[in-house]
């Protein structure tokens, strides 16, 4: 009982903590955008970096004509001011056009990448639909994206609760907050091997510090899940265990305590459900001319990381922040070095005793045979991709044949000239297959990318240009090389 009223004690706290400002989200406001790009390469395929964690909207097939357009509204629902709790609604739509292979032989195609609603109490927030977030302690600007949840797909419709931002915890003074969220959504109907799947989705992070410290401390986790779909591998009757006492196990990821007759060898001896995800630890200085971040995520994908069978295995990461050097023709703002491994997986074998948890296999499942996806995209980190982009050049198997990775990469941003913002991102891996289907000669794959931006007073102003240059140079890819233009046109709409 003292438990609880502590839980309940901090959750009315949390519910009175003012909400700290930010653009658009304490009165009414609305922010809009219309934008049409091109994009041309040498071969129909797209490089890397200009499809890679764009949240599934540019297609890997090459040449392109976009139209892109959206709005986010908010309402500010409480008159008042000076209350201790603000209610707000938003609503948010994104339609995306595409006519693809445009030289060759075009194809339309109609995406939205956001159409939800939320409802908001001061930093908590309830919203149904799809909408863009990330999952993860790591840089979300040039970096390569976070392992288990980066970017790289279409939004999957969730129904998701939580704060939206770090919020503090009463009675320590601003010294504790905290940031996390509980979802449950739907995959996609027309997977090639399951259909009817579930995602269950949570995190929680912890930060110690002030928002005035000079060091600051984070740490936590995030919980994905695929489960209670129909398939084709490892079920009963092609179903896998569904239902609220199953959706516990997912939730929790405690093993069934027995066999069922509606339950798989694999569901009782596993777990109900594909899990993944990361454990996170951060620490930032901020300094008076610059920040630094530092951050490490550990991969779980079975018991592995419980026994730190693979403890190699996480994306490490710094990223530096230069502040003060705008009077300068050309400046770096931002540098985002990181490495990326997945190679270890807890070794060569797999079994139920503590020194033979491994060959996680990460993104491919024994049941869910189209893996850690959304519309044949990667959910997660883009290095480990699906079969179909790295075939005919190596073999299939399950939905990634590659989840072997060793990568650097390198992000930096700056300006040039006091008018542009130049960016880059230069990634180099190493890919060894799968412990099953290895590869044997391990290629190697250099992508990179170069974008320089503009805004202009044209159209009234608020207009961005863009220009963007990428490259793919190796042997998991075919050499590929692309140029995108586009032009956005921001605040369609006044206030």
């Amino acid at each position: 009982m003292k438990l609880a009223y502590l839980l309940v004690s901090v959750f009315i706290g949390l519910l009175s903590t003012p909400s700290i400002a930010q653009s658009g989200s304490t009165s009414d406001s609305t922010t809009s955008y219309i934008e049409l790009a091109g994009l041309g390469t040498s071969i129909e395929r797209t490089p890397f970096w200009m499809h890679a964690n764009q949240y599934g909207i540019v297609p890997r097939t090459g040449s392109l004509l976009s139209a892109r357009t959206g709005f986010d509204k908010y309402w500010a629902l409480t008159r008042n001011k000076n209350s201790n709790y603000q209610w707000r609604t938003s609503l948010g739509v994104e339609a995306v056009g595409n006519i693809m292979n445009v030289t060759t032989a075009p194809k339309p195609q109609l995406l939205l990448p956001q159409a939800y609603g939320s409802l908001h109490l001061n930093n908590w927030e309830l919203s149904v639909g799809r909408k863009r977030y990330l999952v993860g302690l790591a840089d979300s600007t040039i970096g390569m994206g976070s392992y288990a949840w980066s970017g790289n797909a279409l939004p999957i419709p969730v129904i998701r609760f939580g704060l939206s931002q770090f919020t503090n915890v009463p009675m320590t003074r601003g010294w504790v907050a905290v940031q996390g969220f509980y979802a449950d959504g739907l995959f996609e109907n027309n997977r090639p091997n399951t259909s009817e799947l579930k995602l269950h989705q949570k995190s929680l992070y912890i930060r110690l510090g002030t928002t005035q410290s000079r060091v600051r401390l984070y740490g936590g986790f995030n919980h994905q899940v695929q489960w209670g779909g129909k398939s084709r591998y490892n079920t009963v009757d092609g179903q896998m265990p569904t239902g609220f006492k199953n959706y516990i196990y997912a939730v929790t990821g405690m093993k069934p305590f027995n066999a069922n007759p509606n339950m798989d060898f694999f569901d009782y001896t596993n777990r109900v459900g594909n899990h993944l995800g990361t454990v996170d630890a951060a620490i930032e200085w901020i300094g008076k001319k610059y920040s630094l971040f530092l951050y490490r995520q550990n991969i779980y994908d079975d018991g592995s990381l419980f026994h730190l069978n693979n403890i190699m295995d996480g994306l490490n990461g710094i990223r530096l922040r230069i502040k003060n050097n705008e009077s300068r023709a050309v400046t770096v703002h931002e540098v985002v070095a990181e490495l990326l491994y997945t190679k270890s997986q807890g070794g060569t074998e797999f079994g139920y005793i503590r020194s033979k948890q491994g060959r996680d296999n990460y993104f491919n499942n024994s049941q869910v045979w189209d893996g850690w996806s959304y519309y044949n995209r990667t959910i997660g980190t883009p290095f480990i991709p699906p079969s179909t982009e790295t075939a005919p050049l190596w073999p299939s198997y399950k939905f990634t044949s590659n989840n072997r990775v060793a990568v650097v990469h390198l992000g930096l941003k700056g300006t040039l000239l006091y008018n542009y913002i130049w960016s880059t991102r230069f990634s180099y891996s190493s890919n060894s297959g799968t412990y099953d289907v290895p590869f044997d000669t391990h290629p190697r794959q250099f992508s990179g990318m170069l974008t320089l931006q503009r805004r202009t007073s044209w159209l009234g102003g608020n207009t961005i240009l863009t220009g963007t240059v990428a490259t793919d140079i190796g042997n998991l890819y075919k050499n590929s090389t692309g140029l995108m233009l586009s032009i956005r046109k921001e605040g369609l709409f006044n206030n």
